[in-house]
């Protein structure tokens, strides 16, 4: 195999045959069946092919070979670029990740808003908001990973979705139909009126009927709330921009969408499905049926893996194993390289896509991490919001930050080394915090009274000198 950073999709794909084909028929028994398609399609190269002949072997990798595949096709495998963002910059990096995962939680930065920074450096968030709010846009909001930006191109993939919210849904906006029928045609009504409008707009014309109740757990969404959520996932409205209270002002999608992008017909299921797994394998570079079927929370493994299974058919995908994994099929897919070593730096949000699949995480860089936002602050382990550090090809280090905007500083709840960490971690990590802190217009990097974890200490006796 070659090395630095050939692409390795260059290297001859394995040859297809029937097993391929019983892979594609055999997964749509049900989720064991389509990791079982997989399956089917690795093993095949192992299995004597015709005429005697003996197919080739499937290319085995090292953990860390894998590795620096996953970080070179996430745009983390080397230092920033120098100089200022452009937009090209920014649509580099939707480009390379297929969609930007939307959260409201802002004690650091909008997750949807680090991504870029982890990869690019400071850069001006405007970008964003021209890209996802202004004609013709390059982004749009939908249900992707979760709420996500996507491409326009994309969000015609999802339609399926859509369609069966009653499968994909939650329940406060599963039922809507059925408990609000009379609203969701006066409100239907009222975006093609008046829009883009947001939530509160909308509440305040039904308050008088509608009052918000609030109650001690949940959203304590309004009943126009709901009723405009229920029509973003549904596909009928979506975001032409947010405003600066980061809400979504709602317009018929109709009239956010390019005219190209609507002109275009819909995909079946079955090529949309097939074309958001590919998108997942080229994000992830490497993975199984389960990271793809993830990247855009698919949550049918049989069907991703009919995808799958066609893809290495196609050329697309061809399966590897790798060192140190478990049994199940992994495929590489074929834009994929492997540079020489990884020498980039960053600080990844809770919800950048290099964390997004927990498993594969933990299996790629021995990191087992959990959000424990939801979990009481007694009961956590590393903190609130934690952000892994990327350091080479290791994560590093784990720190919990919050960015005190009224004091002006970027403060260290918690700080933990991970095992096996470099000695160059300490000076690296504080530079990334140096540089995050000025992008979100702090002055300073404080370490916080009584921060856990074994690395708070040394970290405090530089950043407070």
């Amino acid at each position: 195999m070659s090395v630095g950073g050939a692409r390795m999709g260059a290297m001859p794909a394995s040859r297809p045959g029937p097993a391929a084909a019983a892979a594609t028929a055999g997964a749509t028994a049900g989720v064991a069946a389509g990791v079982a398609a997989g399956a089917a399609v690795a093993g095949a190269t192992d299995r004597p092919a015709v005429r005697g002949r003996r197919a080739p072997a499937v290319e085995q990798l090292s953990l860390s070979q894998a590795r620096r595949i996953a970080l070179r096709a996430q745009g983390l495998d080397r230092a920033r670029p120098s100089g200022p963002v452009t937009m090209r910059g920014f649509q580099s990096v939707v480009d390379r990740l297929g969609l930007l995962q939307i959260d409201s939680v802002n004690v650091l930065a909008r997750a949807h808003l680090m991504p870029t920074f982890s990869r690019l450096g400071p850069y001006d968030v405007g970008l964003l908001d021209r890209a996802a709010g202004t004609a013709p846009r390059r982004l749009v909001e939908c249900w992707a990973h979760e709420a996500s930006f996507v491409p326009p191109s994309t969000y015609r993939l999802l339609g399926w979705r859509q369609r069966a919210y009653r499968e994909h849904a939650w329940g406060s906006i599963r039922e809507v139909p059925l408990q609000l029928s009379g609203a969701v045609e006066e409100i239907r009504a009222l975006v093609h009126e008046r829009g883009p409008v947001t939530a509160r707009e909308v509440h305040a014309i039904y308050e008088a009927e509608h009052p918000r109740v609030i109650t001690g757990w949940g959203w304590n969404w309004t009943m126009a709330k709901r009723v405009l959520e229920f029509l973003f996932f549904t596909g009928e409205v979506t975001a032409a921009r947010r405003n600066a209270a980061f809400e979504r002002c709602y317009d018929l999608t109709e009239r956010v969408l390019p005219p190209a992008v609507l002109a275009a017909p819909e995909p079946s299921l079955e090529d949309a499905v097939r074309a958001l797994v590919e998108i997942g394998a080229r994000a992830h570079g490497i993975g199984t049926v389960g990271c793809f079927d993830d990247y855009f929370r698919l949550r049918n493994q049989a069907r991703a893996g009919v995808a799958v299974a066609e893809l290495v058919e196609e050329g697309v995908l061809r399966p590897v194993r790798v060192a140190g994994w478990d049994a199940r099929p992994t495929y590489l897919h074929r834009d994929a390289s492997l540079p020489r070593r990884a020498s980039g730096r960053a600080l990844l949000s809770p919800f950048d896509p290099l964390v997004f699949e927990r498993r594969r995480l933990e299996e790629l860089f021995g990191m087992r991490y959990r959000i424990e936002i939801y979990v009481p602050e007694a009961k956590r382990v590393h903190g609130y919001y934690v952000l892994p550090f990327l350091l080479g090809e290791q994560l590093a280090a784990r720190v919990d930050l919050k960015a005190d905007r009224g004091s002006g500083v970027l403060r260290v709840q918690a700080a933990h080394l991970e095992p096996g960490t470099p000695g160059e971690t300490l000076p690296a990590l504080v530079a990334e915090l140096e540089e995050l802190a000025r992008w979100l217009g702090l002055h300073d990097v404080r370490v916080a009274d009584g921060a856990r974890g074994d690395l708070a200490g040394p970290l405090a006796g530089v950043v407070g000198a």
